[in-house]
């Protein structure tokens, strides 16, 4: 007869470890933002979404906002279409700006959602486009290191109107959500999914943001990742911008992690979906596997400072 009764304790232990988070979790809204590069490979949608329908089925609420920055480099390319980033942001002519809308409110929402569907996932698709939610204006010109800098077809977020994903929300279904948006004229406007996600998470009241990215979390320094700042507030946040710790993609991140939390999302979290369950590890442990940021550190438990999260 084999003996089970190790494995059925370490089960055991961890639904005991679990229990207290489901408590603190349950019914609140958790925004997720997901870099394009996640869904590049489906085994890594497939994490991803797994871990997205235990958190569900919890009862946590969840909004997850998708980018599509390498699909969309790439289908330019194929496309003869240069490709230009300014300090971590996209510049988008009005060709590239079709290939965003194809690949941002098509393929990859899509993706997702099929994704969602296997998981029996209750998911539906939206974009800022849908019933006004995003409401952005067209970028004027701006001055980047001396020289002036059109970014064309990129909006600035001027309100949202979150009743659409509410209502969503209540009905039991978790929202997809394209950063695309339009102008009161009905232009097309792209707009970072950082800055979308901090945004209707402020907007929402959710108890996090988390930022599913290829990188560890934030590094003290760039090219080491055994530097991951384990947790950080506004203020030391400032301080690796100053530094330098902070560069290209990260810089868009830093102002929505700021915009965020100054918008009374308590915790914002980075993590890697290129380590195993780090959406899970992140919610459901102290320890956490990427970096949390706080408005002050004195915000943070004991156990969240003791457990290094």
């Amino acid at each position: 007869m084999i003996d089970n009764s190790k494995n059925r304790d370490i089960v055991v232990a961890a639904l005991k470890h679990a229990a207290p988070y489901i408590r603190m979790y349950k019914r609140k809204t958790f925004v997720i933002k997901a870099g394009g590069e996640l869904f590049e490979d489906a085994a890594s949608t497939h994490a991803l979404v797994e871990q997205l329908s235990i958190l569900h089925q919890v009862g946590i609420r969840i909004v997850l906002i998708h980018g599509g920055g390498p699909q969309s480099t790439r289908l330019a390319g194929d496309l003869g279409l240069e490709t230009s980033m300014i300090e971590g942001r996209r510049v988008t002519s009005a060709d590239t700006l079709k290939v965003s809308t194809m690949v941002l409110n098509g393929s990859i929402n899509t993706q997702i959602l099929a994704a969602c569907r296997q998981q029996g996932l209750p998911a539906v698709g939206i974009s800022g486009v849908d019933c006004g939610m995003i409401q952005a204006s067209k970028r004027p010109p701006v001055e980047v290191e001396g020289e002036t800098v059109d970014y064309g077809f990129v909006g600035n977020i001027e309100a949202v109107d979150v009743s659409v994903l509410q209502a969503q929300l209540e009905n039991g279904l978790m929202p997809v959500v394209s950063p695309l948006s339009a102008a009161d004229d009905g232009t097309l406007l792209n707009i970072n999914a950082d800055t979308v996600a901090a945004e209707l998470a402020s907007a929402l009241g959710a108890e996090k943001l988390i930022l599913a990215t290829g990188a560890p979390g934030i590094l003290e320094d760039p090219e080491d990742l055994s530097s991951l700042v384990s947790y950080v507030d506004i203020a030391g946040l400032q301080e690796l911008r100053d530094n330098g710790s902070l560069k290209a993609g990260m810089l868009p991140k830093a102002v929505a992690i700021e915009a965020a939390i100054h918008g009374g999302v308590p915790r914002v979290h980075m993590i890697s979906y290129k380590i195993a369950d780090s959406l899970l590890l992140e919610v459901f442990t102290n320890e956490g596997t990427g970096t949390l940021v706080v408005k002050h550190t004195n915000a943070l438990s004991a156990a969240e400072q003791g457990g290094d999260q």
